[in-house]
């Protein structure tokens, strides 16, 4: 079996090269559960797990391999021991505390933001979706879903390439497979796209009838919300019909950005847009005198919801790089600390 079909290029193969050790071979990750993961090999797809010197050398979960990584594996025990460069990754805050970076898919070109067309719309997890998305390197693309459930279909998909600027939207329904050409029409020979959205949404059905078949388990929403248990408890990647190659992902109904203001940014270029026209460079868009900003929402050129949306993820990202700092100069004196204990016991080794 060509590695060809799931992605493998010149990229991976120079980074593979680098490692200069014959005795591996290169996989890539098609399904991660747990510690145990799928790879897929020249010799066919198995299973495999990490070897103890990986796990003693990496101690960043986001450094451990994740659906659609490129790994370097022992062919006689299947073990990974090296994991390849990323050419992109998406990437989210993990639940907790920490600011800790969880890695949900790596090396994907597309990344399909699925939204349902009935209680599950809403445009401002929308921009946060796409603000997670401008960071990875991938490219987004709007999947509106469930178009048969909505009334006013123009109205919605206007409101949704309002905030999506300069995004490509497509809308679709899975009952009755309108819009679903559309989304095929986007996935070229290998490329990986990654969906991304939430439980409910219908990707696990999108997903069944990309592939002509059902490979993932659907299950009915409530009718109150719509919202449905995961029937996809794992990440996985697929081969589709054509070449293309498609990262289903667990439901998620809220991403914490981890990224970076220049994605922000992107996400709202109308805003940085009047921004750039604020008398003072450091404008903060409250309550300055000669703010472009707060112009253009008196004058109805940008909504007030729209300006508190940018504010609010503006104030996350900026608390999380806060953490961030708080927790780099911790480690940093953590490390400092052991470092002087050790030359204080060789010390004491040297005097006797």
């Amino acid at each position: 079996m060509s590695l060809d079909i799931y992605g493998w290029n010149d990229f991976f193969s120079r980074a593979f090269a680098k490692l200069g050790d014959r005795s591996l071979e290169p996989a890539r990750v098609v399904l991660a559960s747990g510690g145990s993961y799928r790879l897929a090999r020249e010799s066919g797809e198995s299973s495999g797990t990490l070897s103890g010197r990986f796990r003693h050398r990496v101690r960043a979960a986001e450094d451990y391999p994740t659906v659609g990584d490129w790994v370097a594996v022992d062919p006689v025990g299947l073990r990974i021991e090296d994991l390849l460069p990323r050419r992109t990754k998406l990437s989210r805050k993990a639940a907790g505390r920490q600011t800790r970076e969880q890695v949900v898919a790596a090396n994907v070109d597309l990344v399909f933001a699925a939204m349902g067309l009935d209680s599950d719309f809403s445009p401002r997890r929308l921009e946060r979706f796409l603000a997670t998305v401008w960071e990875s390197g991938a490219v987004p693309v709007v999947l509106l879903t469930k178009l048969d459930l909505c009334p006013d279909v123009a109205s919605s998909v206007g409101e949704i390439e309002g905030v999506a600027a300069g995004v490509e939207v497509i809308a679709s329904s899975a009952l009755d497979g309108r819009g679903i050409d559309d989304l095929r029409s986007r996935l070229r020979p290998g490329e990986t796209s990654v969906l991304v959205g939430s439980s409910g949404v219908g990707k696990s059905t999108i997903i069944n009838s990309l592939l002509g078949k059902e490979a993932q388990k659907t299950r009915e929403v409530r009718a109150g919300d719509s919202r449905g248990r995961h029937a996809t408890s794992h990440r996985e990647l697929f081969v589709l019909p054509g070449g293309s190659l498609l990262i289903d992902n667990p439901g998620v109904r809220e991403i914490q950005l981890f990224g970076s203001e220049e994605s922000l940014e992107r996400t709202f270029e109308d805003v940085a847009g009047h921004a750039a026209e604020c008398r003072f460079s450091d404008c903060t868009h409250q309550s300055e005198p000669g703010c472009a900003v707060l112009r253009a929402v008196a004058e109805g050129a940008l909504s007030e919801e729209r300006l508190e949306s940018f504010r609010t993820l503006q104030r996350e990202l900026r608390y999380l790089h806060v953490r961030q700092d708080e927790s780099a100069q911790r480690a940093e004196k953590q490390k400092w600390r052991a470092i002087h204990r050790e030359m204080r016991r060789s010390g004491r080794h040297r005097r006797t």
